[in-house]
């Protein structure tokens, strides 16, 4: 028998994922039977799963020594050391706006991954780890993902209960996340724009389309998307808008935009190429200008609630900044630091 004891850094976090993070190398499956079969049980009574867990809560594994071993890696500190840690921790600390005991917010540059697509890529999550550390029950993780080449604000939890909150207000829409970008072309001063989201896995893109096309299987049915437009300056040339993500798809953003004939400038995938190479000579733009500015919480609730009414602002990135200058744009407050 062995004992998972539950302190306020892992506090907060059901008891399945917990015991999925000790045994990390066991199934589902597994632990749901050892659940049932009560050899899994949380202060010496029968556990679902789904309890949330408390600080001083035991989770007790009934279950052979060697059964446990075959289950288990075995983190129990922080995996990351020496120059590695200490360059991805560098990094990733001149990337923070926001930091309170609960979450932390940061400022992904443009060219970072998000999250790793193959072994050797390096991205913003690995740097979170290294920073912040990692246990036996808990790996920090982002709670929101940005493309590649799209800059601005990420969030994650500092705990379990910080990332169950937060990944339950996103998907809820109790928090509210604002991005920037300069589009082709002079945008309405506000708009409400909505379709249908068709990917294609092959390429990596997505199409927009006004109706349901008819004659697609139930795996092709694309999804449902809405995005709001707001106008902040255009020169006739180029719109700066603020755009809110009422539904949140892979490319929305880019994709919608350009379906409604303002692309985003410096999108390689749905952009205009001669545009792109106009505004790279110029400017020195490599990458789309689209940059995640700010995240206002609305309705968190629980531990969290303490953050409503508090906004966090990512500082834009240079070549945006210096795009809106040389063409004569104005966005009060927006373009400080």
């Amino acid at each position: 028998m062995q004992e998972i004891k539950i302190n306020k850094k892992t506090a907060g976090g059901r008891c399945d994922k917990a015991v999925m993070k000790y045994l990390d190398k066991a199934g589902a499956g597994f632990i749901y039977k050892m659940l049932r079969k009560k050899n899994i049980v949380l202060n010496d009574h029968r556990a679902k799963g789904d309890e949330i867990l408390n600080d001083g809560d035991v989770i007790k594994l009934y279950l052979a020594d060697d059964t446990i071993s075959k289950f288990r890696t075995g983190i129990s500190v922080v995996t990351d050391t020496g120059a590695v840690k200490n360059d991805l921790c560098s990094e990733f600390v001149k990337m923070i706006v926001f930091e309170d005991d609960n979450i932390i917010a940061f400022n992904k540059p443009a060219g970072v991954l998000s999250q790793k697509s193959s072994p050797g890529d390096i991205s913003v999550n690995d740097m979170l780890v290294s920073y912040l550390g990692r246990t036996d029950l808990f790996t920090p993780g982002i709670s929101n993902r940005l493309d590649r080449n799209t800059s601005g604000l990420m969030l994650a939890g500092k705990n379990p209960m910080s990332v169950r909150l937060l990944n339950e207000a996103i998907k809820n829409r109790n928090l509210r996340k604002y991005y920037i970008c300069a589009t082709v072309g002079k945008m309405p001063l506000t708009a409400d724009i909505d379709g249908y989201l068709i990917k294609d896995d092959r390429k990596n893109t997505v199409s927009v389309c006004s109706t349901v096309p008819a004659g697609l299987s139930v795996k092709e049915k694309p999804a449902y998307i809405k995005t709001s437009c707001r106008l902040l300056d255009s020169n006739d040339r180029i719109s700066l808008a603020e755009i809110d993500l009422i539904t949140g798809r892979p490319h929305q953003i880019r994709a919608h935009l350009a379906s409604e004939g303002h692309p985003i400038i410096g999108d390689p995938k749905y952009g205009k190429k001669e545009i792109n190479r106009i505004y790279a000579e110029k400017y020195g733009i490599s990458c789309q200008l689209l940059h995640s500015f700010r995240v206002c919480f609305e309705g968190m609730h629980g531990e969290l609630a303490y953050l409503n009414n508090t906004e966090i602002k990512a500082p834009l990135p240079l070549n945006m900044k210096k795009m809106i200058k040389g063409e004569g744009l104005c966005l009060p407050g927006l373009q400080e630091d």
